[in-house]
C-alpha cells in the first residue's frame, strides 16, 4: 500500500488541473523581478499569476524538493535510521567552480545523525553536504542511481520539462526545469507524509548522537525563507517555507506555501536578479514573493460567478401538457477566487439552446450550454438543464403526427407516387381500350369478306 499511495496521487494530480480551470489570470501593478513565475490556489488549482512559466530555468536548491521526496518514499521511518557523514562526499564541492553558490550546515565528518537531521538541514539551509549524504546512502552507494530516480519520479508526476543532475542544485547546464514543473512537483511533495512539516519549520535543532562528534553542544538551524520570519523586514503572516535557492548562473529562486482568509496558495520564482541597478546585492526573490502573496491576500476573495438557481431562459416544448415552455438553470454552480476590483457582471455569458424541443423533458435533461468569457479567455462552459419534468399531451402529440405526416416528405412521394401509378393505369388502360377496337374492327371486317364469298357459292 506505501507504493500505490503516492501512484495514485499521482494521477490524481494530474487530473486535479481542471480542464475549466480559471483562465484568467489578474496582473498586479508593481514590478515583478523574476524571470519566470508561477502561483495558483492549492485548493481549486486557479492560476492567479503567471509570467514566462513554461520558460527552462535552473532550479538551483530547488531540487531538494524532489531529492526530499525521494528519501521520504524509500524510509519508512526517519527518525530510526541514522547516517554518518563521510566527508569524502564533500570532495566535489572543494573543486566547484562557484563557490558563492555554497551552502552548508556545518555537518563535519564522523556526526551521526538521523535521516529526519538531514532533511531539516536540507530543506532548511540548502545543505550540500546533506544532499550527497541521503543520496549516497539511499543511491546504495551510487549518487547517480538516485538522481536517476530522481528523473523517474519527475517524469511519473508529469514534469515533463525538469531534468534533474544532481541532488543538491549546484550549477550543471543540463538541470532544468520550469515554474510549473517545480510547482506540480512541489503538489506532490506536499502529499507524501512528513514533507510538509520539514520544508515549512522555521528552525530545527541538530544533536549528532555520537559522543565523538567534533560539535561541542548541538546547533541550531534556521529556514532561508526570511518572510516567514517575524524579525526580518521582509516578515509577512501567513507565509511559509518551503524552499529558496541561489545560483550565479541561474538567479535566485524561491517557492513558497501562504494562506490567508482559507485560501491556500502556492508560488514559484525563479531567475530573479542578485544585484539592482547600482551593483548592490539585494533579494529580489524574496521581495517578489512577499508581494505576491500579500497582493493575493489582499486582493481575491471567493466569488459566485454563476448560480445553480439563475433561471438562464424559458426554451419552447412542442406537444407539452401546459404552458408549452420550460425553464432552464445550469447544472451546477461556478464559483472561482475571483480579483476583487473586476465586477463580476463584466463576464460575457454565450448561451446556446437546444432547437426543436419535443415533450416529454425530464428535469435535469441538458437542453443547451453557456460558456463564461472574460477577455476573450473561456473561464468555464457548463450545461444547462429542464428546471422540471414537462408531460406529453396526447391530443397535442396525435394531432402534431397526423400534421408531421400531411406536411412530410414522405406524403409529398406517396401522392406523387400515387399520381404517376393512377397515370400509368389509366394510359394502360386507354392503350388497352384502343387495342380491343382495332381488333374489334379487324374481326368484323373478315366476316363481311368470309360472307360475301362464301355466301355466293351458296346460291350456285
Amino acid at each position: 500500500m506505501k507504493k500505490l499511495f503516492p501512484v495514485l496521487v499521482t494521477v490524481l494530480l494530474i487530473f486535479a488541473f481542471p480542464l475549466n480551470a480559471n483562465a484568467i489570470v489578474f496582473t498586479p501593478s508593481f514590478e515583478v523581478y523574476s524571470q519566470s513565475a508561477y502561483m495558483i490556489n492549492l485548493d481549486t488549482k486557479s492560476v492567479i499569476y503567471e509570467k514566462n512559466a513554461d520558460a527552462e530555468q535552473m532550479p538551483a536548491a530547488l531540487v531538494n524538493i524532489m531529492t526530499a521526496v525521494i528519501v521520504l518514499e524509500n524510509c519508512e521511518d526517519t527518525d530510526a535510521v541514522s547516517i554518518i557523514a563521510d566527508d569524502s562526499l564533500y570532495d566535489e564541492f572543494e573543486s566547484y567552480e562557484y563557490p558563492d553558490d555554497l551552502r552548508y550546515a556545518e555537518i563535519w565528518n564522523g556526526d551521526k545523525l538521523t535521516v529526519t537531521e538531514y532533511l531539516y538541514a536540507l530543506m532548511l539551509t540548502s545543505s550540500c553536504e546533506a544532499a550527497n549524504i541521503l543520496a549516497d546512502y539511499f543511491g546504495n552507494n551510487d549518487i547517480d542511481a538516485f538522481v536517476g530516480k530522481m528523473n523517474a519520479k519527475a517524469a511519473e508526476i508529469g514534469a515533463t520539462s525538469t531534468y534533474f543532475k544532481n541532488p543538491h542544485g549546484l550549477y550543471d547546464p543540463e538541470q532544468v526545469t520550469t515554474a510549473k514543473d517545480m510547482a506540480l512537483i512541489t503538489q506532490y511533495a506536499l502529499t507524501v507524509p512528513g514533507f510538509e512539516e520539514i520544508a515549512t519549520a522555521e528552525e530545527y535543532v541538530l544533536n549528532p548522537q555520537n559522543v565523538d562528534s567534533q560539535h561541542e553542544a548541538e546547533w541550531t538551524i534556521t529556514h532561508s525563507n526570511i518572510i516567514m520570519s517575524a524579525a526580518s523586514d521582509y516578515y509577512l503572516y501567513g507565509v511559509k517555507g518551503i524552499k529558496t535557492g541561489n545560483l550565479q548562473l541561474g538567479g535566485r529562486n524561491i517557492l513558497t506555501m501562504g494562506s490567508s482568509d482559507g485560501n491556500k496558495y502556492l508560488l514559484v520564482l525563479l531567475n530573479a536578479p542578485f544585484y539592482d541597478e547600482n551593483g548592490d546585492s539585494k533579494y529580489y526573490h524574496i521581495l517578489d514573493a512577499r508581494n505576491l502573496m500579500e497582493w493575493a491576500f489582499e486582493n481575491f476573495n471567493y466569488q459566485v460567478l454563476l448560480s445553480k438557481d439563475e433561471e438562464i431562459a424559458e426554451i419552447k416544448v412542442s406537444n407539452s401538457d401546459g404552458s408549452g415552455y420550460v425553464l432552464i438553470k445550469p447544472e451546477r454552480e461556478v464559483s472561482s477566487l475571483w480579483y476583487n476590483d473586476v465586477d463580476t457582471t463584466a463576464i460575457q455569458k454565450n448561451i446556446t439552446l437546444a432547437e426543436d424541443v419535443t415533450a416529454p423533458v425530464k428535469k435535469g435533461q441538458k437542453l443547451g450550454e453557456i460558456e463564461l468569457k472574460m477577455s476573450d479567455e473561456v473561464i468555464d462552459v457548463v450545461d444547462l438543464v429542464a428546471a422540471s419534468d414537462v408531460e406529453r399531451s396526447f391530443l397535442k402529440f396525435n394531432l402534431s403526427m397526423t400534421k408531421d405526416f400531411f406536411t412530410s416528405n414522405w406524403f409529398v412521394v406517396a401522392i406523387v407516387t400515387s399520381l404517376i401509378l393512377s397515370l400509368v393505369y389509366l394510359a394502360i388502360c386507354i392503350w388497352a381500350y384502343n387495342d380491343y377496337k382495332k381488333r374489334a374492327k379487324g374481326s368484323f371486317s373478315n366476316k363481311k369478306i368470309v360472307k360475301k364469298l362464301y355466301g355466293n357459292n351458296r346460291r350456285r
